[in-house]
């Protein structure tokens, strides 16, 4: 009985804690580097579209001009 005791105050502790957190973190406004994202720069490669052709060749020159980008 004093083990399950223990158990529930414990939850109960962690339970505060991390609420604690979650609030803590809702306050913090997000950072923002000023640059553009990774996804923005990607699209700006202007990468090959992959259109799911079955051809091995095609797929395998799509996936180096994708390589080249990264």
């Amino acid at each position: 009985m004093q083990g399950l005791v223990q158990a529930m105050q414990t939850q109960a502790h962690t339970q505060a804690a991390l609420q604690a957190q979650l609030e803590a973190q809702a306050q913090v406004p997000a950072q923002d580097h000023g640059g553009p994202s990774i996804m923005e720069r990607f699209k700006r490669m202007l990468p090959p579209s992959f259109k799911g052709e079955s051809d091995r060749l095609l797929a395998e020159s799509w996936m180096r001009e994708i390589e080249k980008i990264f």
